[in-house]
Protein backbone atom coordinates (compact mmCIF):
# COMPACT_ATOMS: atom_id res chain seq x y z
CA UNK A 1 0.00 0.00 0.00
CA UNK A 2 1.68 3.49 -0.94
CA UNK A 3 2.08 6.26 1.88
CA UNK A 4 0.70 9.74 1.01
CA UNK A 5 4.92 10.76 0.99
CA UNK A 6 5.30 7.83 -1.60
CA UNK A 7 2.10 8.97 -3.25
CA UNK A 8 3.48 12.52 -3.36
CA UNK A 9 7.05 11.68 -4.42
CA UNK A 10 5.68 10.19 -7.60
CA UNK A 11 3.08 13.16 -8.02
CA UNK A 12 6.51 15.35 -8.32
CA UNK A 13 7.96 13.00 -10.61
CA UNK A 14 4.91 13.11 -13.22
CA UNK A 15 4.95 17.00 -12.51
CA UNK A 16 9.15 16.63 -13.29
CA UNK A 17 8.80 14.42 -16.24
CA UNK A 18 6.52 16.76 -17.66
CA UNK A 19 8.24 19.73 -17.17
CA UNK A 20 11.41 17.76 -19.00
CA UNK A 21 8.77 16.75 -21.90
CA UNK A 22 8.49 20.57 -22.83
CA UNK A 23 12.15 21.62 -22.53
CA UNK A 24 13.65 18.57 -24.56
CA UNK A 25 11.02 19.42 -26.85
CA UNK A 26 12.57 22.69 -27.56
CA UNK A 27 15.88 21.96 -27.39
CA UNK A 28 15.27 19.01 -30.20
CA UNK A 29 13.40 21.73 -32.42
CA UNK A 30 16.24 24.09 -32.33
CA UNK A 31 18.41 21.67 -32.89
CA UNK A 32 16.91 19.73 -35.37
CA UNK A 33 15.54 23.17 -37.69
CA UNK A 34 19.08 24.20 -37.27
CA UNK A 35 20.14 21.39 -38.86
CA UNK A 36 17.15 21.04 -41.60
CA UNK A 37 18.09 24.79 -42.43
CA UNK A 38 21.32 24.38 -42.92
CA UNK A 39 21.37 20.51 -44.47
CA UNK A 40 24.20 19.51 -42.07
CA UNK A 41 24.47 17.58 -38.50
CA UNK A 42 26.92 19.66 -36.39
CA UNK A 43 28.51 17.13 -33.75
CA UNK A 44 27.30 18.91 -31.62
CA UNK A 45 23.63 19.13 -32.48
CA UNK A 46 23.88 15.57 -33.72
CA UNK A 47 24.90 14.64 -29.35
CA UNK A 48 22.04 17.11 -28.27
CA UNK A 49 19.56 15.61 -30.69
CA UNK A 50 20.12 11.92 -29.94
CA UNK A 51 20.17 13.20 -26.18
CA UNK A 52 16.93 15.37 -26.32
CA UNK A 53 15.15 12.85 -27.78
CA UNK A 54 16.12 9.69 -25.59
CA UNK A 55 15.04 12.05 -22.71
CA UNK A 56 11.92 13.49 -24.37
CA UNK A 57 11.00 9.61 -25.16
CA UNK A 58 12.14 8.64 -21.00
CA UNK A 59 9.94 11.25 -19.78
CA UNK A 60 6.77 10.12 -21.89
CA UNK A 61 7.41 6.36 -20.73
CA UNK A 62 8.59 7.36 -17.29
CA UNK A 63 5.01 9.65 -17.18
CA UNK A 64 3.00 7.10 -17.95
CA UNK A 65 4.82 3.99 -15.64
CA UNK A 66 4.25 6.47 -12.69
CA UNK A 67 0.58 7.20 -13.76
CA UNK A 68 -0.06 3.53 -13.84
CA UNK A 69 1.62 2.72 -10.50
CA UNK A 70 -0.07 5.75 -8.61
CA UNK A 71 -3.25 4.48 -10.02
CA UNK A 72 -3.04 0.78 -9.98
CA UNK A 73 -5.26 -1.18 -7.14
CA UNK A 74 -4.45 -4.48 -7.57
CA UNK A 75 -0.75 -6.33 -6.70
CA UNK A 76 -1.27 -8.44 -9.64
CA UNK A 77 -0.92 -5.65 -12.37
CA UNK A 78 2.72 -4.57 -11.17
CA UNK A 79 4.25 -7.96 -12.73
CA UNK A 80 2.56 -7.40 -16.47
CA UNK A 81 3.12 -3.30 -16.26
CA UNK A 82 7.21 -4.16 -15.10
CA UNK A 83 7.87 -6.94 -17.73
CA UNK A 84 6.57 -4.01 -20.49
CA UNK A 85 8.34 -1.29 -19.10
CA UNK A 86 11.55 -2.25 -17.33
CA UNK A 87 13.93 -3.08 -20.25
CA UNK A 88 12.50 0.36 -22.36
CA UNK A 89 12.90 2.23 -19.10
CA UNK A 90 16.69 0.52 -19.00
CA UNK A 91 17.17 1.13 -22.43
CA UNK A 92 16.25 5.04 -22.10
CA UNK A 93 17.69 5.62 -19.06
CA UNK A 94 21.11 4.60 -20.14
CA UNK A 95 21.23 6.20 -23.54
CA UNK A 96 20.57 9.90 -21.54
CA UNK A 97 23.98 8.56 -19.11
CA UNK A 98 25.88 8.36 -22.35
CA UNK A 99 25.26 10.62 -24.58
CA UNK A 100 24.66 13.13 -21.31
CA UNK A 101 28.33 12.10 -21.05
CA UNK A 102 29.45 12.34 -24.85
CA UNK A 103 27.72 16.19 -24.33
CA UNK A 104 30.26 16.77 -21.37
CA UNK A 105 33.07 14.90 -23.71
CA UNK A 106 32.84 17.25 -26.59
CA UNK A 107 32.36 20.56 -24.20
CA UNK A 108 35.65 19.91 -22.89
CA UNK A 109 37.22 19.10 -26.12
CA UNK A 110 36.15 22.11 -27.85
CA UNK A 111 36.25 24.52 -25.25
CA UNK A 112 39.67 23.35 -22.76
CA UNK A 113 42.60 24.86 -24.19
CA UNK A 114 45.09 22.28 -22.93
CA UNK A 115 48.40 21.65 -25.11
CA UNK A 116 48.66 17.99 -24.64
CA UNK A 117 49.24 16.21 -28.16
CA UNK A 118 46.64 13.88 -27.46
CA UNK A 119 44.04 16.66 -26.26
CA UNK A 120 45.07 18.57 -29.62
CA UNK A 121 44.75 15.26 -32.04
CA UNK A 122 41.03 14.88 -30.23
CA UNK A 123 40.30 18.61 -30.83
CA UNK A 124 40.76 18.06 -34.93
CA UNK A 125 38.99 14.24 -35.04
CA UNK A 126 35.98 14.76 -32.46
CA UNK A 127 33.75 15.44 -35.88
CA UNK A 128 34.15 12.52 -37.19
CA UNK A 129 34.00 10.57 -34.03
CA UNK A 130 31.03 11.50 -32.59
CA UNK A 131 28.42 9.42 -35.40
CA UNK A 132 30.75 6.21 -33.44
CA UNK A 133 30.44 7.84 -29.67
CA UNK A 134 26.70 8.40 -30.61
CA UNK A 135 26.30 4.43 -32.48
CA UNK A 136 28.30 2.76 -29.33
CA UNK A 137 25.92 4.43 -26.87
CA UNK A 138 23.40 3.30 -28.39
CA UNK A 139 24.41 -0.50 -28.63
CA UNK A 140 25.11 -0.30 -25.54
CA UNK A 141 22.40 0.64 -23.90
CA UNK A 142 20.45 -1.93 -25.93
CA UNK A 143 22.63 -4.52 -24.32
CA UNK A 144 21.83 -3.53 -21.47
CA UNK A 145 18.09 -3.70 -21.69
CA UNK A 146 18.45 -7.36 -23.01
CA UNK A 147 20.66 -8.30 -20.33
CA UNK A 148 18.78 -6.43 -17.58
CA UNK A 149 15.63 -8.57 -19.37
CA UNK A 150 17.33 -12.07 -18.83
CA UNK A 151 18.52 -11.88 -15.65
CA UNK A 152 15.23 -10.46 -13.83
CA UNK A 153 12.53 -12.50 -16.02
CA UNK A 154 14.71 -15.87 -16.53
CA UNK A 155 14.41 -16.25 -20.17
CA UNK A 156 17.37 -18.08 -20.39
CA UNK A 157 15.79 -20.49 -18.42
CA UNK A 158 12.65 -20.84 -20.07
CA UNK A 159 14.92 -21.44 -23.31
CA UNK A 160 17.33 -23.91 -21.22
CA UNK A 161 14.43 -25.92 -19.90
CA UNK A 162 14.73 -29.41 -18.98
CA UNK A 163 15.03 -31.66 -22.12
CA UNK A 164 15.25 -35.15 -22.53
CA UNK A 165 18.50 -35.34 -23.21
CA UNK A 166 21.71 -36.49 -21.49
CA UNK A 167 23.51 -33.52 -21.69
CA UNK A 168 20.77 -30.73 -21.03
CA UNK A 169 22.01 -30.34 -17.46
CA UNK A 170 25.75 -29.36 -19.12
CA UNK A 171 23.96 -27.11 -21.70
CA UNK A 172 21.53 -25.23 -19.11
CA UNK A 173 24.94 -24.30 -17.32
CA UNK A 174 27.07 -23.13 -19.98
CA UNK A 175 24.29 -21.10 -20.88
CA UNK A 176 23.77 -19.61 -17.30
CA UNK A 177 27.67 -19.52 -17.03
CA UNK A 178 27.50 -17.19 -20.24
CA UNK A 179 24.75 -15.39 -19.51
CA UNK A 180 26.38 -14.50 -15.92
CA UNK A 181 29.44 -13.45 -17.80
CA UNK A 182 28.14 -11.10 -20.28
CA UNK A 183 26.06 -9.51 -16.97
CA UNK A 184 29.65 -9.32 -14.65
CA UNK A 185 31.48 -7.35 -18.18
CA UNK A 186 28.33 -5.49 -18.17
CA UNK A 187 28.31 -4.47 -14.94
CA UNK A 188 31.60 -3.48 -14.85
CA UNK A 189 31.64 -1.44 -17.63
CA UNK A 190 28.73 0.76 -16.14
CA UNK A 191 30.22 3.93 -14.32
CA UNK A 192 32.31 4.27 -17.83
CA UNK A 193 29.88 7.22 -18.95
CA UNK A 194 30.24 8.90 -15.34
CA UNK A 195 33.85 8.44 -15.43
CA UNK A 196 33.93 10.57 -18.74
CA UNK A 197 31.58 12.93 -17.43
CA UNK A 198 33.68 13.60 -14.40
CA UNK A 199 36.85 13.84 -15.85
CA UNK A 200 35.50 15.80 -18.51
CA UNK A 201 34.00 18.65 -16.57
CA UNK A 202 36.81 18.61 -13.66
CA UNK A 203 39.11 19.08 -16.56
CA UNK A 204 36.84 22.42 -18.73
CA UNK A 205 36.10 23.82 -14.86
CA UNK A 206 39.87 23.64 -14.21
CA UNK A 207 40.57 25.15 -17.66
CA UNK A 208 37.87 27.95 -17.15
CA UNK A 209 38.92 28.73 -14.17
CA UNK A 210 42.44 29.28 -15.41
CA UNK A 211 41.34 31.36 -18.06
CA UNK A 212 38.99 33.22 -15.53
CA UNK A 213 41.64 34.20 -13.15
CA UNK A 214 43.78 35.51 -15.83
CA UNK A 215 41.05 37.75 -17.29
CA UNK A 216 40.55 38.91 -13.87
CA UNK A 217 44.21 40.26 -13.30
CA UNK A 218 44.41 41.72 -16.51
CA UNK A 219 40.65 42.87 -16.61
CA UNK A 220 40.59 46.86 -16.37
CA UNK A 221 37.17 47.18 -14.28
CA UNK A 222 34.08 44.82 -13.36
CA UNK A 223 31.54 44.12 -15.68
CA UNK A 224 33.54 42.54 -18.32
CA UNK A 225 31.15 40.54 -20.75
CA UNK A 226 34.06 38.01 -21.60
CA UNK A 227 34.40 37.57 -17.47
CA UNK A 228 30.80 37.28 -17.15
CA UNK A 229 30.59 34.40 -19.57
CA UNK A 230 33.59 32.13 -18.69
CA UNK A 231 31.58 32.80 -15.01
CA UNK A 232 28.39 31.92 -16.75
CA UNK A 233 29.89 28.99 -18.41
CA UNK A 234 31.37 27.59 -15.06
CA UNK A 235 28.57 27.46 -13.14
CA UNK A 236 26.69 25.43 -15.99
CA UNK A 237 29.19 22.82 -16.00
CA UNK A 238 29.29 22.58 -12.18
CA UNK A 239 25.45 22.17 -12.43
CA UNK A 240 26.09 19.50 -15.28
CA UNK A 241 28.49 17.34 -13.08
CA UNK A 242 26.72 17.42 -9.85
CA UNK A 243 23.30 16.59 -11.70
CA UNK A 244 24.84 13.87 -13.27
CA UNK A 245 26.33 12.29 -10.80
CA UNK A 246 23.16 12.62 -8.44
CA UNK A 247 20.99 10.83 -11.81
CA UNK A 248 23.47 7.89 -12.16
CA UNK A 249 23.34 6.92 -8.28
CA UNK A 250 19.94 7.47 -8.17
CA UNK A 251 19.45 4.93 -10.91
CA UNK A 252 21.66 2.52 -9.98
CA UNK A 253 19.69 2.28 -6.36
CA UNK A 254 16.59 1.88 -8.68
CA UNK A 255 18.49 -0.88 -10.50
CA UNK A 256 20.21 -2.43 -8.15
CA UNK A 257 18.50 -1.93 -4.85
CA UNK A 258 16.13 -3.84 -2.86
CA UNK A 259 13.89 -1.80 -3.01
CA UNK A 260 9.82 -2.72 -2.14
CA UNK A 261 7.69 -1.40 -4.75
CA UNK A 262 6.39 1.81 -4.73
CA UNK A 263 8.17 2.53 -1.41
CA UNK A 264 9.62 5.61 0.13
CA UNK A 265 12.79 4.60 -0.82
CA UNK A 266 11.75 3.83 -4.38
CA UNK A 267 9.69 6.87 -5.01
CA UNK A 268 12.24 9.75 -3.52
CA UNK A 269 14.43 7.93 -6.16
CA UNK A 270 12.14 8.20 -8.76
CA UNK A 271 11.32 12.23 -8.13
CA UNK A 272 15.52 12.32 -7.78
CA UNK A 273 16.07 10.93 -11.24
CA UNK A 274 13.09 12.94 -12.92
CA UNK A 275 14.69 16.34 -11.48
CA UNK A 276 18.23 15.50 -12.09
CA UNK A 277 17.02 14.55 -16.19
CA UNK A 278 14.97 17.68 -16.27
CA UNK A 279 17.54 20.15 -14.50
CA UNK A 280 20.23 19.30 -16.95
CA UNK A 281 17.57 20.15 -19.04
CA UNK A 282 16.76 23.45 -18.10
CA UNK A 283 20.45 24.10 -17.44
CA UNK A 284 21.34 23.43 -20.68
CA UNK A 285 18.46 25.82 -22.04
CA UNK A 286 19.70 28.74 -19.91
CA UNK A 287 22.85 28.51 -21.11
CA UNK A 288 22.72 28.38 -24.83
CA UNK A 289 21.19 31.41 -26.66
CA UNK A 290 19.88 29.02 -29.50
CA UNK A 291 17.29 26.98 -27.34
CA UNK A 292 15.77 30.37 -25.36
CA UNK A 293 15.09 31.84 -29.07
CA UNK A 294 12.73 29.60 -29.68
CA UNK A 295 10.83 29.93 -26.40
CA UNK A 296 10.83 33.48 -26.85
CA UNK A 297 9.56 33.58 -30.16
CA UNK A 298 6.20 31.43 -29.17
CA UNK A 299 5.35 33.18 -26.42
CA UNK A 300 5.87 36.81 -28.23
CA UNK A 301 3.50 35.27 -31.24
CA UNK A 302 1.41 34.58 -28.04
CA UNK A 303 1.48 38.18 -26.91
CA UNK A 304 0.87 39.21 -30.42
CA UNK A 305 -1.99 36.88 -30.53
CA UNK A 306 -3.66 38.03 -27.45
CA UNK A 307 -3.42 41.60 -27.98
CA UNK A 308 -5.50 40.79 -31.88
CA UNK A 309 -8.45 39.44 -30.08
CA UNK A 310 -8.43 41.51 -27.25
CA UNK A 311 -8.64 44.74 -29.72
Amino acid sequence: MMTPFAVLCLSIAVVESLAGILGNGIILAASSSTCIGSKTWPPYDMIVISLSSSRLIFHFWNVLYLFINILREHSYFEEDTSFFFNPGYIFLSYSSLWFGAWLSVFYCIKVASFTQHFFIWLKLRIARLVPWMLLTSWLCSFTAAILFAWDVYGVHENNTALLPMTNSSARRTTWNDRLTLLNNLWNASTPLPLLFSVVSNILLIWSLWIHTRHMQNNASGFGDPSLEAHMKAIKSVFSFLILYIIYFICLLLLLYSDFSSLSIEESICEALLAACSTGHTMVLIWSNPKFQELPARIWQHIKCHVRTTSM
